[in-house]
């Protein structure tokens, strides 16, 4: 059983405060930005505590957006992506919005059909150097680029690469 600190308790479903939906450890949650201009942070929750004051707080270590990295947003970065982080946090149980389903890339390029509570990870991300692991992935087409799942790529039946429509140099 993992160590708590005197005064605290574990706390192991949390229910969503107005909802009847129930987070555990090892979910991945949306949770409120304080500027609520900007969409919820996505955050996987490693512990739910509890204090003797009940109120209940959850360990999360945070995914980040392409353009909350350092480098920022790349052309080959998907609209669904994020980077999974070593930033740990603590926060207040209340400003869970709701669950969300980080899938590997793998599996997320293999949805029929890609809803607004999917994600997807094929990155580690290092917050204070901005280094990422793995440190390359496969490229395809000309461009040289890695898969974006958002832009629409071809199979040549010639040679069998993958190409974005028109580069390849053969008519579709």
């Amino acid at each position: 059983m993992a160590k708590t600190r005197p005064g605290k308790k574990d706390m192991d479903p949390y229910t969503i405060r107005g909802t009847n939906k129930v987070v555990k450890a090892g979910d991945c949650v949306l949770m409120r930005p304080s500027d609520t201009s900007k969409p919820p942070y996505v955050a996987r929750v490693e512990k739910i505590e509890q204090d003797n004051r009940n109120n209940v707080r959850v360990r999360v270590r945070w995914y980040y957006r392409p353009e909350e990295s350092i480098g920022g947003r790349r052309q080959f970065h998907g609209a669904k992506e994020l980077f999974l982080s070593d930033h740990f946090d603590v926060q207040s149980a209340h400003t869970i919005e709701g669950k969300c389903i980080v899938h590997s890339f793998k599996n997320y390029t293999k949805l029929e059909n890609v809803g607004s509570e999917d994600y997807y990870c094929r990155f580690e991300y290092k917050a204070a150097t901005g280094a990422f692991t793995p440190d390359r992935v496969a490229v395809y087409c000309k461009c040289e680029m890695p898969y974006n799942p958002d832009d629409l790529m071809v199979q040549c039946e010639g040679c069998k690469d993958w190409y974005h429509p028109g580069l390849c140099g053969h008519d579709y």
